[in-house]
């Protein structure tokens, strides 16, 4: 089966090498939304880490009972880390990051501005829902005087992650579709191209398996070669962007190991699908 499929590539090499490119022209545009979703999740992920609730403290609140409350809040199953700023670092941090009111804190006899604790919450739980959970428990100590999270700002990140994983799953499944279809009809090519070949194997009493065996193989073969040259297309086209782009985005990403290995077998798997499909209908005509 191996000889006879690579004996294919000898005897059409045109038509071999325009499956190959067909395949790995649909696994490229597909790929290239891949990295362009890709990129964008990681985007919103660096958004949502900032997601932080922020208690603030009753003056006079001691710090034994700040010191326990840290400890249980940090407890939490939702929380990633808790910590406690002083009402002098709060006065000093913004003195250094609000310039605009830089002025009106200098020379105060009384820092207006409370002490705090910032939560910040594990990736699971930096949404909406769990940030108002948390912030609801918080509520209930009896020394935190507030709790925000800026709850608008929030909502909205959680709606435009809801919206990109929606768009995300209907453009890529769209973008498969096309690939599956575009591939199916390149194999269909070879397999009518070799009907004759077919033919003459069934009157000499080739069973279906001994027939197919070869052209399944084949497209196999041709669903890794595209799958290759689709992702060296795709790391091509990625160096380009993120060379054109110089240091403005530093943090774009290529695919991981694991995405590699998915798009190969994607590749495989569509070769290999095409193929028994393409054979089977024509072996059905024969």
């Amino acid at each position: 089966m191996l000889r006879e499929a690579l004996l294919a590539f000898r005897r059409t090499p045109l038509l071999s090498g325009l499956s190959v490119a067909a395949i790995a022209f649909s696994l490229f545009t597909t790929g290239l939304y891949g990295l362009v979703s890709l990129n964008f999740r990681q985007a919103l992920e660096g958004l949502a880490e900032r997601v932080e609730i922020v208690a603030f403290l009753m003056r006079g609140t001691p710090a034994e009972t700040i010191t326990l409350a840290s400890q249980d809040i940090a407890q939490f199953p939702e929380v990633l880390e808790v910590s406690y700023v002083t009402e002098d670092q709060a006065l000093a941090r913004a003195q250094r990051e609000l310039e605009e009111f830089r002025e009106s804190y200098q020379g105060l006899a009384l820092n207006p501005l409370p002490a705090s604790l910032e939560i910040r919450l594990k990736p699971l739980y930096r949404s909406a829902a769990a940030a108002r959970q948390v912030a609801d428990r918080l509520a209930g100590y009896p020394f935190v005087d507030d709790v925000r999270y800026g709850r608008e700002w929030v909502e909205r990140l959680d709606r435009i992650r809801r919206l990109a994983r929606a768009v995300q799953l209907v453009i890529g499944f769209a973008f498969a579709l096309v690939a599956i279809a575009i591939i199916g009809v390149t194999i269909r090519i070879s397999v009518f191209q070799r009907a004759n070949e077919i033919a003459i194997m069934r009157l000499v009493g080739a069973t279906n398996s001994f027939i197919r065996g070869p052209f399944v193989l084949e497209g196999t073969v041709k669903g890794v070669l595209g799958g290759a040259a689709a992702l060296a297309l795709c790391w091509a086209s990625f160096a380009a962007f993120r060379a054109g782009m110089g240091a403005d985005l530093p943090s774009l990403r290529f695919f991981s190991a694991g995405d590699m290995a998915l798009i190969m077998l994607f590749g495989t798997l569509i070769g290999l699908l095409g193929s028994l499909m393409s054979v089977g209908r024509h072996l059905r005509k024969v």
